[in-house]
């Protein structure tokens, strides 16, 4: 039987259950301060600060996308399941809201799941979108041991960023957005690649430590899906597009460095050279929520109107098939290795597919916190 199990490449064993574990968002206007207070805890940001900063999410009734994409892909995840014969329960947990991550664990763990595989709704390496959802399982687990329950193993699955399932998806939405543009700007459009910034420290932190510095695992994984995707633009139309990657979202303090330059303020420089159009390429987020809706589809839209510069927003993957599928891969992928299996690993570009098990030093915070799923995890 054991044999049996190295050999087939649909077994999911050991894992007995998958975990898409998101960001969260509100769902109602009464949510919005209330998660906001989740999100910046710790910081000590007064309430009238949060209703201020809140003020994108108003403009959508208080709701962000984030948790009904999240649910689209969760059914998705299922569907691609079950087609494949895959008979593995798919549950969801949030770091920011509701289902918050600890009462799903707790759910799991009471309906018997022992050994869970971990998808996180962030394909690169960084603090925000590595290192942290790793201390939220910690504490997650540390909270069900206070609690007397059985603790779970959780194993987090490698960053998909170059994988197919993720890459195509966002090909085909910049081909169809060039092809959305008018024929007289198409051919000299630029592609701006737009991704979350970041404190330039956290950057050059980013990924394993031999990899730290000039913008880290961060900056060089972003680089490689902008250039992979413009190289297959340019294959499939014969057209090569002027592209750079560019950052959106910044909340900290003016007096920290954050990766640069600003979308907005990119375009405001592409508009003085004389670009035609712009196509905005969202390749740091996983769907269409909250950062895509108001940073890119409101204020960068608005900025290009101003300027009356012809602009385009291409697709996320969002709960793409081919990301469901691609999701599949990595769980069995993930699977086979831990029992043994020799596995070839799909990924495209120059840097190969990521590691499994995040090494000591990989993403480090400004404070030390226990963080699971890791070679440095307290829960083995």
């Amino acid at each position: 039987m054991s044999d049996q199990r190295v050999s087939d490449p649909r077994d999911p064993a050991p894992y007995d259950a998958l975990l898409l574990l998101s960001f969260g968002g509100p769902e109602g206007p009464d949510d919005v301060v209330p998660f906001l207070e989740n999100v910046t805890r710790g910081r000590g940001i007064p309430k009238e600060r949060l209703k201020e900063v809140g003020q994108h999410y108003f403009l959508f009734g208080g709701v962000s996308p984030i948790n009904d994409q999240c649910r689209a892909l969760l059914a998705a995840l299922r569907e691609d399941f079950a087609g494949a014969g895959l008979d593995l329960p798919v549950h969801w947990g949030n770091r920011n809201w509701a289902p918050y991550l600890t009462d799903t664990l707790r759910e799991m763990v009471l309906d018997g799941r022992r050994h869970i595989a971990v998808l996180a709704t962030s394909a690169y390496a960084s603090y925000s979108g590595c290192r942290q959802y790793r201390e939220n399982l910690a504490d997650a687990l540390a909270t069900l041991e206070a609690e007397g329950l059985p603790l779970p193993r959780v194993d987090k699955l490698r960053h998909y960023f170059n994988h197919p399932g993720f890459v195509e998806p966002m090909i085909e939405g910049v081909l169809k957005s060039l092809s959305e543009l008018d024929e007289s700007v198409r051919a000299d459009a630029h592609l701006a690649f737009t991704t979350h910034s970041i404190p330039v420290s956290a950057a050059d932190t980013s990924g394993p430590v031999e990899g730290h510095g000039e913008g880290g695992a961060y900056v060089r994984q972003h680089l490689d899906v902008a250039r992979l995707i413009a190289e297959a633009v340019r294959e499939r139309t014969g057209v090569d597009h002027p592209w750079r990657l560019v950052y959106q979202s910044r909340s900290g303090a003016p007096h920290i460095p954050w990766l640069e330059p600003d979308i907005c303020d990119h375009l405001e420089e592409l508009h003085k050279e004389g670009a035609p159009a712009v196509v905005m390429v969202p390749i740091g987020f996983v769907s269409d929520h909250m950062e895509v809706l108001y940073d890119l589809d409101t204020e960068a839209t608005a900025k290009a109107a101003e300027l009356g510069l012809p602009v385009r927003r291409s697709a996320t993957v969002g709960s793409d098939p081919r990301f469901a599928a691609a999701v599949r891969d990595l769980l069995l992928e993930r699977a086979a290795t831990e029992r043994g299996a020799a596995v070839e690993r799909c990924a495209l570009g120059a840097l190969g597919p990521s590691h499994d098990l995040c090494p000591v030093g990989c993403c480090p915070a400004r404070a030390e916190r226990p963080a699971a799923a890791g070679a440095d995890s307290p829960y083995a």
